[in-house]
């Protein structure tokens, strides 16, 4: 609104509105010239909730008995509790609501369908901890990942943080990536937090049990990928959330992914008003302005995004409180991940 006011009526910035005071284009001028001038109030889209299984709670209640049990009969503290999941991240985060015509039947939002997107592996432990994230872009080399002069680029790096292909024509994560995840994430975390545990011998160390809990997605309980979990990670622990149950037991859904996400949709938008105003400033016309939405420019702007949403959500007093927004309705809450 800023840009389009600018290129047609640029004068308007130096009219004297009073008191020495000049015209500016504040929130409240573009409610009021959107609802009056306009006619067009903020409109949203709408969809389907998800539906839980009519059985959910007894669903919920034995998953959370399980995950006690194994806790208390093979001693595994907080550090050694860690939730992954994967979440869809566009490379054009839009929003569900737009300005249009007051009761107008259709109301299209550009960048709501927007398919262009990557996968982002988030985790976090029942200790408070938030782990290095994976992320997946679709393609068959590194090449079509980030590229090493992305602004994040070697904070990436120092963080630890996974760039993989998905070696598929999809963004989703596929086995050899979950073995990835595994080999260079989580299980060296687990090794690093049982190095720490001063109570147990150097044996004791190797013996100890860890506890990853995900969901029940296809790669995640083939038999392939828990056989291979057997066989290379036997003291990882692998627990499921209930089938449709993520959005109510799964700690990473249930407190993290919406702050997750709305720092990256931030971090996203501030990226196009830097443009925006760039290209305003080499003299562009604001009501035709041409921004670059290549893939791979957003892709390398993609790691600032994921590194700025890293250390939101890398705080131990949120990661910690999710425990208590899981639905365990028949049962007092526990600390558990």
């Amino acid at each position: 609104m800023v840009g389009v006011i600018t290129s047609i009526a640029p004068e308007l910035f130096d009219k004297d509105i009073g008191k020495g005071v000049k015209f500016r284009c504040s929130d409240s001028f573009v409610r009021k010239y959107l609802q009056e001038r306009l006619g067009w109030s903020l409109r949203a889209g709408t969809r389907a909730a998800q539906k839980l299984p009519e059985n959910y709670e007894n669903l919920l209640l034995e998953a959370f008995l399980r995950e006690a049990w194994l806790v208390r009969d093979y001693n595994i503290p907080p550090a050694l509790r860690v939730n992954t999941d994967q979440t869809q991240s566009v490379y054009q985060p839009g929003t569900k609501v737009t300005w249009n015509q007051k009761g107008a039947k259709q109301v299209d939002i550009r960048g709501k369908d927007e398919k262009r997107a990557f996968t982002l592996v988030p985790s976090i432990s029942a200790s408070g901890e938030v782990l290095p994230m994976q992320a997946v872009y679709r393609g068959a080399s590194k090449q079509l990942c980030p590229s090493k002069s992305a602004a994040a680029y070697d904070e990436v790096n120092k963080l630890g943080f996974l760039l993989e292909p998905s070696c598929t024509n999809t963004y989703w994560s596929t086995l050899n990536t979950m073995k990835n995840l595994v080999n260079g994430i989580i299980a060296p975390y687990f090794d690093k937090k049982k190095a720490e545990l001063t109570t147990l011998s150097e044996e004791e160390r190797y013996s100890q049990f860890a506890l990853w809990k995900i969901d029940c997605w296809s790669v995640h309980w083939s038999e392939e990928f828990l056989t291979w979990m057997k066989e290379t990670h036997p003291t990882i622990i692998v627990l499921f959330v209930p089938g449709s149950c993520t959005g109510v037991f799964q700690p990473l859904d249930v407190g993290i992914q919406r702050i997750l996400k709305h720092s990256i949709k931030r971090a996203a938008h501030r990226d196009i008003v830097a443009e925006v105003v760039s290209l305003l400033e080499q003299g562009e016309d604001g009501t035709v302005l041409k921004m670059d939405l290549s893939l791979a420019t957003l892709r390398d702007r993609s790691l600032s995004w994921i590194v700025e949403a890293y250390h939101e959500i890398s705080k131990p007093e949120v990661v910690k409180k999710v425990r208590i927004l899981t639905h365990i309705k028949p049962v007092v809450h526990a600390d558990i991940i």
